[in-house]
């Protein structure tokens, strides 16, 4: 165990030797001046506070531009009620013109038909003027205005003659009529036939009695359909 702590000793005083040549590393290159060394100083101090300078200056950007975000985040969340108003506000026009539009190609449909239908009449106007021009000259000449009218006039005519005829005829009917009225409002085309007789005995008042059951029988004229019925040829009777 001694002998351990001697080694370790020795060793430890190697160690701490800074005059062993083994030990020693020099280095490439010279040592600069401290005046160079004090420039290079300066240089990097400056540059240092340059770039805290610019450090500030974008903190200070950075808070700014936080600044804005907020608000502008704010004024968004408030506008979206706007928006949407906004946007119903917009279909419903969008609409309003649709419908506008709509209503204006109906408008000129109707207009091109009303403008060909003016045209149509201006050009029966004209053929009507020169149809009443030349029925004045022809009523001057003492003629019809023309064949079309006289063709209405003369069946306005035999129109009027038919009325007539058949209001003669009507009225032939309804005396007719008249003449076959039974007594209780029946109407009949039989020939009337007496229903009572005068009585022969000698009193003042002389009162239709009526036949009662044993009517007199009166038969009927022959009608068409005899010709199909054979006269009935008696065979004579031999006793």
């Amino acid at each position: 165990l001694e002998s351990c702590q001697d080694r370790l000793i020795e060793l430890e005083k190697i160690l701490e030797n800074p005059n062993d040549p083994t030990r020693v590393r020099f280095l490439d290159g010279t040592d600069e001046t401290p005046e160079i060394i004090m420039k290079k100083l300066e240089q990097l101090e400056q540059r240092l506070s340059t770039k805290e300078e610019q450090s500030l200056e974008k903190d200070l950007i950075l808070e700014q531009v936080n600044r804005l975000i907020e608000r502008l985040s704010t004024k968004a969340d408030a506008g979206k009620d706007d928006t949407l108003a906004l946007a119903k506000k917009v279909n419903d026009l969008q609409n309003k013109i649709k419908d506008i539009t709509r209503k204006m190609m109906a408008t000129l449909s109707e207009l091109t038909i009303h403008q060909a239908d003016a045209l149509k009449l201006q050009q029966e106007k004209n053929m009507k003027d020169v149809e009443l021009q030349q029925s004045y000259a022809r009523m001057e000449q003492g003629e019809p205005p023309s064949e079309e009218l006289e063709r209405d006039w003369q069946r306005t005519n035999e129109l009027e003659q038919k009325r007539k005829t058949e209001r003669r005829t009507r009225e032939e009917r309804e005396r007719e009529t008249e003449h076959f009225l039974l007594p209780g409002g029946v109407i009949t085309q039989a020939e009337p036939r007496p229903q009572a007789y005068a009585p022969s005995d000698d009193a003042d008042i002389q009162v239709a009695r009526p036949y009662g059951s044993h009517a007199p029988f009166k038969p009927s004229e022959p009608g068409a359909n005899m010709r199909h019925i054979r006269k009935p040829n008696p065979k004579p009777i031999e006793i």
